[in-house]
């Protein structure tokens, strides 16, 4: 049961759908993958208002998909409901937070699940498992009945195997939903230190897409990681922290160290505003110059479950982070794909990002990505 915290029985003709136990299910508690929440959680009174569409078309929720607890990290563990287990390699993580949402449909489990991202949540499980996803621009998915963990950068989007299942997942989320009638033709190449294999599976994987790319002279990702960092830990919620506060035996030892770091990042809410303005302003002149701008969705391949420890754990998840947080910062939307990679044993992903409320454009270009690298 480590995929899900909760199956349900759900009678429907529609689409399967897995819905991250962070958002509401009617008449179904929701735990957000922490103990200390599950043992007081009662079943919900409604829907969460992003699960309309889905009633609307009929869709079976299949279950309540695990997670990292409270959201909070990108590793997808969780001491207390198990760890779903990465399709890949048992061995690996299988990314987080949304980590049982990529394995629900990695498995068949589910045509759509619903993730959430803050920090890389539906991007970086996406990548582990060698499935596809989208993080939608901040604010176009309502987030009420959805637990929160930092409202200033939360958002929720669909998960599947296929670009195709992420338009279902938003024709679900946002009815009457339709992809761009063409695809992106002038996309720009953010260059990366990442691992070689994974920046020239990106290469490969636009060239074989036949689209104009531009190289970008631009190094701002390191001034939006720090723009996110900020604005996250000034945005996490109190009711987390109150929670670990509280009931530390039933909060895990990772999210109480991640709680109390952040009092180390409090700033003055100005100094955050203008840190994230001049962060977009930077990524917006991107903008002018292509429709879409490229990298990988990771820097690395997936670790091993074995190798993070209390000392690796932050490292890590900075370092997994830095090519997907600065654009939870931004607001912009973005996707993640599967694309072939030579010389590494797993799938490469590639992660392209639009301007604000560009999800239309972006799927519609990574079909025509997917497509090609099909050939």
């Amino acid at each position: 049961m480590s995929t899900f915290i909760t199956r349900t029985e759900s009678s429907g003709t529609g689409p399967r759908v897995a819905v991250k136990d962070l958002i509401d299910v009617e008449g179904v508690p929701t735990t957000a993958g922490c103990r200390a929440v599950e043992r007081t959680a009662q079943p919900a009174a409604r829907d969460a208002a992003c699960l309309a569409g889905l009633r609307a078309a009929d869709a079976r929720i299949v279950g309540k998909a695990n997670l990292h607890e409270l959201a909070m990290l990108p590793l997808g563990t969780n001491p207390w409901f198990g760890n779903p287990v990465n399709p890949l390699d048992p061995d690996l993580i299988p990314g987080g937070s949304s980590s049982g949402s990529a394995v629900a449909v990695a498995n068949d489990d589910a045509d759509v699940a619903l993730g959430s991202d803050t920090g890389g949540s539906v991007r970086v499980p996406s990548a582990c498992c060698g499935t596809a996803g989208l993080k939608t621009t901040h604010g176009r998915v309502s987030l009420d009945g959805v637990w929160p963990l930092a409202t200033n950068l939360d958002t929720i989007g669909p998960m599947a195997t296929t670009v195709a299942g992420l338009t279902l997942g938003m024709e679900l989320l946002e009815p009457g939903f339709a992809v761009a009638a063409t695809p992106a033709r002038r996309i720009g190449r953010v260059r990366t230190s990442g691992h070689p294999a994974l920046e020239t599976a990106v290469d490969s994987a636009l060239r074989a897409a036949e689209v104009e790319v531009v190289d970008l002279d631009w190094d701002g990702l390191a001034a939006g990681g720090e723009a996110f960092t900020m604005a996250y830990f000034n945005g996490v919620t109190d009711i987390d922290r109150q929670l670990a506060q509280e009931h530390p035996e039933d909060v895990g030892a990772d999210i109480q160290g991640i709680l109390a770091m952040s009092a180390g990042f409090a700033a003055a809410s100005d100094a955050v505003a203008q840190l994230l303005a001049e962060w977009r302003d930077s990524l917006r002149a991107l903008f002018d110059q292509v429709e879409l701008i490229a990298l990988p969705t990771l820097p690395i391949l997936p670790p091993r479950i074995d190798s993070i420890t209390p000392d690796s754990m932050v490292p890590t998840v900075v370092e997994i982070t830095q090519y997907v947080a600065p654009f939870n910062a931004a607001g912009v939307p973005a996707t993640a794909q599967p694309i072939p990679a030579e010389g590494i044993s797993l799938p490469g992903s590639l992660q392209l990002v639009g301007p604000l409320n560009s999800e239309e454009l972006l799927l519609a270009t990574a079909a025509v990505v997917e497509a090609a690298v099909a050939r």
